[in-house]
This record gives structure tokens, C-alpha cells and sequence, in this order.
């Protein structure tokens, strides 16, 4: 079966900021976002991609831009199942305010449990974005072989999702994997299971180091909660 590629869009003016962006509008790369999505092309330059596959929001089809560019031949599509999580009422609010609601608890450690008001369920989450992977990874195979790779570009909460499909793991543990913005992850699916081969790949080692100063969602990683959302990442 097909080997899957999942990016990360690049860091967001929401991330900069703060805020759980969900599908609230205008949230766009930053700066170094873009200077990430830039980068994009290089870092695959070697990996002969079937299709590229994006969430519908706006940062991710940025992030994408400058490989399609640089790819005129890459076939691109769109696919809702794999946008970022429906956060409902929280959505465009201050991590640092969530992480005071008694639901960030039950987010935290038993997400399986949790639902957004006036949004979805994480579990629901998981389970749209796992079938638009098992649908994608079907399509790909019968339309170019077996030994072919495509990329999805989607959400921290997404990829955390389907990683931990991948690995076999509850969704109540997932909070304890990270991807940073732009970071590559990838995913071998075979016909009895997949097989994990990159995680929250960005090639800088950078976010091992100390922090000087306080990221945006370090108030989250403090108490060794995971950043709902995904986190601006190291710099």
C-alpha cells in the first residue's frame, strides 16, 4: 500500500499568538511560517510524490504553494476530513484561558471523552481523518502502485490522531506525541500494518535546547500537558 507523507502547515499567526485557531477565518502563516513552506520543496526535493492532498484552511494551501510551484505536474486536492478539529466555542480563544476550563482536564487525559462545545468530539476527529487516510491510501494505490507516495498537508491534532492509529495506541494517549509546524511525518501502511517512519521531522534540533524565554503555549507545557492545536513550535 501506499506511503503516506503528512505535513504540518507552517507556523500561523495563531500559533505566534496564542490562540486555538480551529477553522476561525483569516488565520494565515506568519513569517516564518512562510519562510518554512519555502523551504518545503528542498526538503522533499528526493521524494517522488503521486498527489498532494490539503485541509481546506487557508495556512495549509500556503504551505503547500511553494511545492506546487516548484511541482507544476503535482496533482492537488482537497479533502474536509483532514481540516483541523472543530473546536466550537473555543475556537480563536487564548490557550492560556482554555487551560483554566475544567474541560482542558478531561482534553488532557482522557480525549477519548472530550467533545468541544458547539464543535466535535476528538474522538470523531480521529475517526473522519483515519477514513480520508484509508480512502486516499486505496485511491492512490489503484491510480499509481503500490510503492507510491503522496503527501497531506493538515493540523497538529489531526496528525497526532493518525499517528497514533498507526502505532495502535488509544487516542487517550495521544496528547503525548508533538509535531512542530512544518514538521514531516510520515506513515507505510501495509496490507497487515502500518509502520511509522518519520515523526515531527523539521531537521532542527533547536527545540531541544533550554528556552530562554516563554513560548506562546508554555504555560501548557509546564504541567506536561500536551499544546491542543499543535504549538508555535521552537522558534
Amino acid at each position: 500500500m501506499a506511503t503516506l507523507i503528512l505535513v504540518r502547515h507552517g507556523r500561523s499567526t495563531a500559533n505566534t499568538a496564542g490562540l486555538l485557531a480551529g477553522w476561525t477565518p483569516g488565520v494565515t502563516l506568519d513569517e516564518h511560517g512562510a519562510e518554512q513552506a519555502a523551504a518545503l520543496p528542498g526538503r522533499l526535493a528526493a521524494v517522488p510524490l503521486a498527489a498532494a492532498v490539503s485541509s481546506p484552511l487557508e495556512r495549509c494551501a500556503q504551505t503547500l504553494a511553494p511545492l506546487l510551484a516548484a511541482r507544476p505536474d503535482l496533482a492537488l486536492h482537497t479533502d474536509e476530513r483532514i481540516g483541523e478539529c472543530h473546536y466550537g466555542d473555543w475556537s480563536g480563544r487564548k490557550l492560556s484561558e482554555l487551560s483554566e476550563e475544567p474541560l482542558m482536564r478531561i482534553v488532557q487525559q482522557h480525549p477519548s471523552a472530550a467533545a468541544f462545545p458547539g464543535g466535535e468530539s476528538m474522538r470523531a476527529m480521529q475517526a473522519r481523518a483515519v477514513d480520508a487516510v484509508r480512502d486516499w491510501n486505496a485511491r492512490i494505490e489503484e491510480e499509481h502502485g503500490a510503492d507510491a507516495v503522496y503527501l497531506m498537508c493538515s493540523h497538529g491534532d489531526i496528525i497526532k490522531s493518525l499517528v497514533a492509529d498507526a502505532l495502535g495506541m488509544h487516542l487517550d494517549l495521544f496528547q503525548r506525541i508533538h509535531v512542530d509546524p512544518c514538521s514531516v511525518t510520515a506513515i507505510r501502511y501495509t496490507p497487515t500494518r502500518p509502520f511509522l517512519l518519520r515523526l515531527g521531522d523539521t531537521g532542527d534540533f533547536a527545540s531541544f535546547a533550554p528556552r530562554e524565554t516563554a513560548a506562546p503555549d508554555k504555560a501548557l507545557e509546564d504541567g506536561g500537558d500536551g499544546v491542543v492545536g499543535g504549538g508555535a513550535g521552537a522558534v
